[in-house]
C-alpha cells in the first residue's frame, strides 16, 4: 500500500527567527483531501559528551535549563541548532565549546533522530565526544545554563523515574546504554581543532 501524501497547495502562516510554519492541503492514499500543519526546522545537532573521572569511571556532561513552553527546568544532553550551510560535527563542536566550555578530541557520529513527525521535519544528528579539555563558554545573549557532571547509571535512572523527560536526552541515553555496554558500536575519530574548538580547514 502505498501511504504517500501528495501536496496539493501550499500556504505559509509564520516565519520567525527560527520556526516557518505552513498548512498544506494534501491528497490522500484514497483520493481525499487532508490538511497538514506542520513546521519547518533547519536541523541541529546533540552531543553525548564522556569525561574520564579520576577514579577511572566515566561520566556524561548534562545541562539543566528552564524551557518557557513547558514552564520548566530541564535536564538535557548539549545541543543546539545548525547555521546555514554548517557541517555537522562543526555545529556539534561549536555547540560543546559554546554551552560547556569544552572541546573534545575524538568524535563518533551516532546516528539521527526526529522529535516531533506529526509536526516538524527537525532532524537531531547525535554525536558522542570524549578526551574533552575545558575552556571557557560563550552563550548565546539570553541562554542561561548549569554545566553538571553525572554518571551513565544517575542519567539512566533519571530517566527511569521521569526527573529527564526531554526527548532527546531520553534517546542519548538509550544510545548511551547501548554504546558503553558494546551493543551498538561507534566508530571515533580524532578530530583536528581550532582555538575554539571547532574543525579547522
Amino acid at each position: 500500500m502505498d501511504l504517500t501524501e501528495r501536496c496539493v497547495a501550499h500556504v505559509e502562516l509564520f516565519k520567525g527567527r527560527l520556526l516557518h510554519a505552513f498548512r498544506d492541503d494534501v491528497e490522500l492514499p484514497d483520493g481525499t483531501v487532508g490538511h497538514r500543519e506542520y513546521i519547518m526546522h533547519p536541523g541541529a545537532v546533540m552531543i553525548i559528551p564522556l569525561v574520564d573521572r579520576a577514579d577511572g569511571t566515566q561520566a556524561v556532561i548534562l545541562e539543566r535549563q528552564f524551557r518557557y513552553p513547558v514552564g520548566e527546568t530541564l535536564i538535557e544532553l548539549p545541543a543546539g541548532k545548525r547555521d546555514p550551510g554548517e557541517d555537522s560535527l562543526a555545529t556539534a563542536q561549536r555547540e560543546l565549546r559554546e554551552e560547556t566550555g569544552f572541546c573534545a578530541t575524538e568524535w563518533a557520529f551516532a546516528g539521527k533522530l526526529q522529535p516531533a513527525v506529526g509536526y516538524s521535519n527537525e532532524t537531531i544528528d547525535v554525536w558522542f565526544a570524549r578526551m574533552l579539555r575545558a575552556g571557557k563558554r560563550k552563550l548565546d545573549a539570553g541562554e542561561f545554563l548549569e554545566i553538571f557532571e553525572a554518571s551513565p547509571d544517575e542519567l539512566l535512572t533519571w530517566c527511569q523515574s521521569g526527573r529527564v523527560i526531554d526527548s532527546k536526552t531520553l534517546v542519548g541515553a538509550l544510545w548511551l546504554q547501548n554504546v558503553l555496554s558494546g551493543a551498538w558500536k561507534v566508530t571515533w575519530n580524532r578530530v583536528p581543532a581550532g582555538p575554539h574548538g571547532w574543525v579547522t580547514a
